[in-house]
């Protein structure tokens, strides 16, 4: 059927916004490893190059293209055309592309980001998704083919996803929370009139994915945050209860992956057998269980084909995703011809299976949708997403560098070096916190990144320990130990950068977003004289309100979050401790802080308060609001105005410039 990524990082990824060693112990290992053995940076000598400096407004010209869902059909019924999510317009519509690259507008919001899902099996209807100002509350449309829309989700708290087809292409299946807010039933609708059924009312699991005949339906639940289990529904038993496969004892988490196209078989992910999740096989008549993918890292994903003749898998080495696509006829992987060297992602079958569409990203491109024969492997480009007027060799490849912490554990990171850097004339520098808690910095192109980079700013993505990608053990590291442990890692980013040749070790600030932005506020807050300036995007403050007013569609991962990061109700001092906002008085340095007033994770108080104390202590804050944004920028206007703002408030206060006479860093500035 189609792809199920699962990762296996539990409620920590829903705050997200952005060399490991085997699996024996990864995270022990790393602790000993010796620090002559670690890649340092500061190693390598920095000659300086020219560059042409270029506007957030040209890096954020950037288009963005995402191929339809995983779960659905992406070519068209005739194999013409493929669906495509793509901001072109300043905002993400859903458009019809050609072979050549050529597109045909299937919606036109202006206000509402729009994506595609799928096509219909026999026409050229659309199922589509969109939400009302970044509040995360999605419908699924039907796009007809006059050009009008059918909510086929109405309801103003209804929240509602595309789970996937039926493999006979009469039946459709979609979740809504329209019968509890917090757990998601199974509907059926009809490909010929939309009518529907619930075919499964569920009790707090989630919906996993229902198996190509439509016979099985696969659920996971979170136990803890390190615990999870998976259960199955057959339709055809006389009792539909679901069916727990993964008994065990002690924290071991497992995922699903797919249903084999025959619907013989479930690909799901564990990782009982090691530090790393692996892909094993679960017989659905007999119950037999057998590994599939074993490997040094985690398996990203893994997928059948329509047919079944590839199985396509991928792992995440070292920050980097590894793919295969293997035909299991030949025994051997489809090599793809003409592609540049990065990661490949979105792997979409045609009707025929004869071609695949997908996109490449590179650390100085974007994501570039292809479209390649499975016979030759002989690929086609078809979008051209970094601006004409940069010149790519302008833009700069990360590279994947580790460095100690306070305790000895190896922090893995990725690095850009400005390429104007010099012993000579060094730069100024900034620690990158991702998102998570449990996220993970990863090679690929950034817009925002590259921009600083552009602009004479260091970049150090530190994967601090709670991250994932590095092992169980790694990714553990920080529960109920947040804003502590994980916050010097961070510190130590800048130590590690103080060395680093061809950095100011007098000007390196601090910048994330999400959980990153928290980590922002707790560095300026908790270690005052550390960093030289911080900006926090979208960024939990209050850890007592935002774990209490956590959206009620996040179900059962509510219950893993508060595994890992406490309890409100029992934990509320350990909260208080490490909520930035009790302790703003301690803020000195320079912040800027960016918020949409329609987050519904981070609530735009949780800004408001900790500018309205900081500026009260007497520290310079800069406010900026976005009234039509989430959790996160939708719109291409607002990113380039956040990017704006990033630059002018660091070339102000990090690297002591003059600031511009007519700033221009507010989608509303708020004072």
């Amino acid at each position: 059927m189609y792809l199920k990524q699962t990762l296996l990082i539990g409620a920590s990824a829903l705050l997200a916004a952005c060399a490991q060693t085997p699996a024996k112990d990864a995270a022990e290992e790393a602790v000993s490893t010796p620090a002559n053995d670690i890649e340092q940076v500061a190693d390598v000598v920095v000659e300086p190059v020219s560059v042409q400096q270029y506007p957030a407004s040209l890096f954020h010209e950037t288009t963005s293209y995402g191929l339809g869902s995983n779960n659905g059909y992406v070519f068209s019924h005739n194999n013409d055309a493929i669906l495509v999510s793509t901001d072109e317009t300043g905002i993400f519509n859903a458009v019809a592309m050609d072979k050549t690259g050529a597109i045909t507008p299937l919606t036109s919001s202006d206000d509402n980001a729009v994506y595609a899902q799928s096509f219909f099996p026999d026409d050229d209807r659309v199922l589509i998704t969109s939400d009302s100002g970044g509040n995360e509350i999605y419908h699924v449309y039907v796009r007809e083919t006059d050009g009008t829309l059918t909510d086929l989700t109405p309801g103003e708290e209804v929240r509602a996803s595309f789970v996937g087809w039926r493999d006979d292409g009469e039946v459709f299946y979609i979740q809504t929370n329209e019968r509890d807010p917090q757990t998601n039933d199974l509907y059926a609708y009809s490909t010929a009139d939309y009518s529907r059924e619930m075919i499964f009312e569920n009790d707090g699991k989630d919906i996993a994915d229902v198996s190509p005949d439509g016979r099985w339906l696969a659920l996971s639940k979170d136990r803890t945050n390190a615990d999870s289990n998976i259960y199955l529904v057959d339709f055809l038993a006389d009792d539909t209860e679901p069916q727990l496969i993964t008994e065990h004892e002690g924290d071991i988490s497992y995922g699903v992956y797919d249903f084999t196209a025959d619907s013989e078989t479930l690909i799901y992910a564990t990782n009982e057998h090691g530090e790393f999740n692996q892909a094993w096989t679960y017989n659905l008549a007999s119950g037999e269980k057998h590994p599939l993918i074993e490997a040094d890292w985690d398996v990203s994903f893994v997928f059948d084909s329509p047919t079944g003749r590839y199985l396509v898998s991928a792992i995440n080495a070292d920050a980097m995703t590894d793919l295969t696509i293997m035909d299991n006829e030949t025994g051997e992987a489809v090599e793809l011809k003409g592609i540049p060297d990065g990661e490949l992602g979105q792997i979409r079958f045609d009707r025929d299976e004869e071609t695949i569409a997908f996109g490449v990203n590179t650390d100085t491109s974007p994501f570039n949708l292809y479209v390649a024969g499975l016979n030759d492997g002989e690929a086609t480009r078809l979008t051209n997403a970094l601006p004409e007027a940069i010149d790519e060799d302008d833009l700069v490849t990360a590279e994947v560098v580790r460095y100690e912490s306070f305790d000895g554990l190896e922090i893995p990171s990725i690095f850009y070096m400005p390429k104007q850097a010099s012993a000579d004339d060094p730069v100024p520098a900034l620690v990158w916190v991702h998102g998570g808690p449990g996220g993970q910095s990863t090679r690929g192109y950034s817009a925002t990144i590259q921009h600083l980079v552009n602009h004479g700013y260091a970049v150090l993505a530190a994967n601090n320990r709670g991250s994932s990608g590095y092992g169980k053990t790694f990714f553990h590291m920080d529960d109920k130990n947040h804003g502590e442990k994980d916050l010097q890692d961070i510190v130590y980013g800048r130590k590690y950068l103080e060395g680093v040749e061809g950095i100011d070790p007098e000007k390196i600030g601090v910048l994330g977003g999400s959980y990153g932005g928290f980590m922002v506020a707790a560095a300026l807050a908790f270690e005052p004289e550390v960093f030289d300036v911080g900006v926090n995007i979208f960024g939990v403050t209050n850890w007592v309100r935002t774990l209490e007013s956590i959206p009620p569609w996040w179900g059962s991962f509510r219950d893993a979050l508060y595994d890992e990061m406490g309890d409100p109700a029992t934990d509320i001092e350990r909260l208080r401790r490490i909520s930035p906002l009790f302790h703003a008085d301690q803020i000195t340095k320079p912040m800027l802080v960016i918020q949409g007033a329609n987050d519904p994770r981070v609530l735009q108080v949780e800004s408001d308060e900790l500018v309205e104390a900081a500026r009260a202590n007497g520290a310079t804050v800069e406010y900026v609001l976005f009234p039509d944004e989430g959790h996160g920028f939708q719109k291409r206007e607002n990113r380039i105005k956040a990017s704006e703002a990033y630059v002018d408030f660091l070339n102000t206060y990090l690297k002591g410039e003059a600031p511009d006479e007519d700033p221009a860093p507010s989608g509303n500035a708020a004072e």
